[in-house]
């Protein structure tokens, strides 16, 4: 299987959840994406604009030019035809070439100013009354004028001729066919802008896939660094610009690897240097002890003092030998099927003290989980350790199940944690504000949850700390029903009845 296809299955989906008030800020390729588009639609408008503009002048000039030779060629043949100076003459020769003028898709008038006069190819439908005031009074005047102006919502162009008899000629044209045309055009042209757009979204959206996904690979991989696969590594490519990141990255993890494993050798090596001593110090301290009667006061309060600070050095040896393990990601994994109520109250029964109440429900008594028994044990036990120790004790255990996890949750009787440290008291070595640096029986190593996480980490479970509903505060562990094969954090030997021994991540 390709790295990215096996990271992008193991790693989580990690998504980033707008705060209220906080502004949406748009990814990278989502920008790009949009920029291509906002480019195409720009440059498709202004295409469109100038072409639409342009055309539109080009048609409506053409027509215009038509209709005025149109009109001079009406004109002069009425000049040539009613040219008389009897008026009843005249006035018949006008009304036979007004018949002749008759079109579909124009009007022509005609005022004879002896007679005052005015004859019209379609007296019904247009007159001398819808013509523009202007149009007449300035033809009337002897000058040939032209208008464009609009008839029952129809832009129409008009053109006044001055005849030297005497009679004045008026055109009227509709302009409807190069509105129509240009209606069309119009239509084509957004429609082209709209498919332009898109086109140019389309192509951002490729092209931002194409520059971030080294970018994305990248990501992944750290991603899966931090969660502990430090073998993870860039796949090396033959562009020369991409050439010098992959290298770079699979430097920086490979020394970042070194450092990590070599941190976690020097700690093994420390604690297992350390078990040899400290055998020695317990037993000669347990000679002692059988002697302590023997002592004085102040050399019996010294020996107390001392075998506390033995017994905690070799808790602390025994849990960072436990966290180098982890670490190295060499920690054994036996795994066997347990009952999850046998499981919790056998966990929860050795720490010495009153019966901790359990609450489960009777039909999830039995049912069966598939876990590390001695170290589930172990996450409990440290539980309520660290709750005898900082927070009154353990005042229950409620067991919870799901279609696929099983929640258990440990509430004690302290103050509570602030949610600023609930996430810092997992790590290694911290401690509350209370018990930081005191010395006894009753202090702790600071590893304690530190190894829960870890367990519960190695179970491809999760474990974190919320309020109690009786006060306090309560530990939560979730537990998969099944375990994962699949476990980014931590590289286990299995050694399961199950199957024998093998590998696992």
């Amino acid at each position: 299987m390709p790295d990215g296809e096996r990271l992008r299955r193991l790693l989580p989906h990690r998504g980033v959840h707008p705060r209220r008030g906080r502004i949406v800020r748009f990814g990278l390729r989502a920008r790009i994406t949009a920029g291509f588009a906002l480019g195409a639609l720009v440059l498709s408008l202004l295409i469109t604009s100038i072409t639409y503009f342009t055309t539109s002048s080009s048609i409506v000039a053409q027509d215009e030019h038509s209709f005025e030779l149109q009109a001079l060629a009406n004109a002069t043949s009425l000049h040539e035809s009613v040219y008389a100076r009897d008026p009843a003459i005249l006035l018949g020769n006008v009304f036979g070439l007004s018949d002749e003028l008759r079109s579909s898709t124009s009007y022509s008038l005609i005022y004879l100013n002896s007679i005052d006069t005015w004859v019209a190819s379609s007296p019904v439908t247009f007159s001398q009354n819808n013509l523009p005031a202007s149009l007449r009074t300035m033809t009337l005047s002897g000058r040939a004028v032209e208008q464009t102006f609009s008839f029952h919502g129809a832009p129409h162009f008009g053109v006044g001729i001055a005849l030297p008899f005497g009679a004045y000629y008026f055109g009227v044209f509709s302009l409807s066919n190069a509105t129509a045309t240009l209606h069309v055009l119009l239509a084509s042209l957004i429609a082209a802008a709209v498919v332009t757009t898109l086109l140019g979204a389309a192509l951002g959206r490729w092209a931002a896939g194409r520059t971030l996904r080294p970018l994305h690979d990248v990501s992944l991989a750290a991603s899966a660094i931090a969660s502990g696969m430090l073998d993870t590594r860039l796949e090396t490519v033959d562009e020369r610009d991409l050439a010098t990141l992959t290298l770079s990255f699979n430097q920086m993890a490979d020394r970042l690897q070194e450092r990590i494993e070599r941190d976690a050798r020097f700690t093994s090596d420390v604690s297992h240097e350390l078990r040899s001593p400290l055998t020695t110090l317990a037993t000669s301290l347990s000679v002692i002890e059988s002697r302590r009667e023997e002592l004085p006061e102040r050399a019996q309060r010294a020996l107390d003092l001392l075998g506390a600070e033995v017994r905690r050095f070799q808790r602390m040896v025994r849990d960072l030998l436990e966290i180098s393990r982890f670490d190295a990601r060499s920690a054994d994994f036996a795994t066997e099927p347990v009952e999850i109520g046998d499981l919790v109250r056998h966990a929860v029964a050795p720490v010495g003290h009153d019966p901790v109440p359990v609450k489960i429900d009777p039909e999830d008594d039995h049912r069966e989980l598939v876990v590390d028994k001695r170290r589930i044990e172990r996450v409990f036990g440290n539980l309520i350790e660290n709750a005898d120790r900082y927070a009154g004790g353990v005042t229950q255990v409620v067991v919870e199940t799901g279609d696929h996890f099983v929640r258990v949750s440990v509430d004690d009787a302290g103050p509570g944690i602030p949610p600023a440290d609930r996430d810092r008291i997992f790590e290694r070595f911290a401690r509350g504000a209370g018990t930081a640096g005191s010395r006894g029986a009753g202090a702790g190593t600071g590893l304690g949850l530190a190894l829960v996480q870890e367990h519960v980490r190695l179970h491809g479970g999760r474990v974190w700390v919320t309020d109690a509903p009786t006060g306090g505060a309560r530990f939560v562990v979730e537990l998969p029903v099944s375990r994962s094969a699949d476990r980014p954090d931590v590289d286990v030997v299995d050694v399961s009845p199950r199957g024998g021994q093998r590998a696992a991540r």
